[in-house]
């Protein structure tokens, strides 16, 4: 239900674990004994009264759900852009450029000195166009930067 919003909010550098099978009480038990908060749009969980907070973001719209966690949970002065892997949820490393040579496209490696990886899935990020766009939606939606 909430996949996008889980890739944007990794985008802002938020530890954010998606359950792709959809949310259960085993889930919920998981997590709560855990700092962590659930966003989830299952109105069946509306009805629960343990120790986890459940936020149910009532929009369609990713960025306008994103928008909302961020306001309902003070967030916004806590982004740290692309700090995660958007894939994974693991922190990215920077990594020197040769060692990126022959891993990414020609003009990308040609064009950009900075380069980041990420230990578990292996994926390269470089800071092309599509983060300016990312940026700039960021910007649009919630005023950030």
């Amino acid at each position: 239900m909430l996949g996008k919003l889980a890739r944007l909010l990794r985008m802002c550098g938020f530890d954010t674990i998606y359950i792709k099978s959809g949310l259960n009480l085993e889930n919920i038990k998981e997590f709560e004994n855990s700092d962590r908060i659930v966003l989830t749009r299952n109105t069946k969980f509306k009805k629960y009264k343990g120790k986890l907070t459940i936020f149910f973001p009532d929009h369609d719209n990713p960025l306008i759900q994103l928008k909302m966690v961020l306001n309902q949970f003070n967030l916004v002065d806590k982004i740290d852009f692309l700090s995660l892997c958007m894939e994974c949820n693991v922190p990215i490393v920077k990594i020197d450029k040769e060692l990126v040579r022959g891993k990414v496209p020609f003009f990308v490696f040609d064009t950009h000195d900075e380069f980041y990886y990420c230990p578990s899935c292996h994926r390269y990020y470089w800071e092309g166009s599509h983060v300016s766009k990312m940026k700039e939606k960021l910007k649009g939606v919630i005023g950030w930067q």
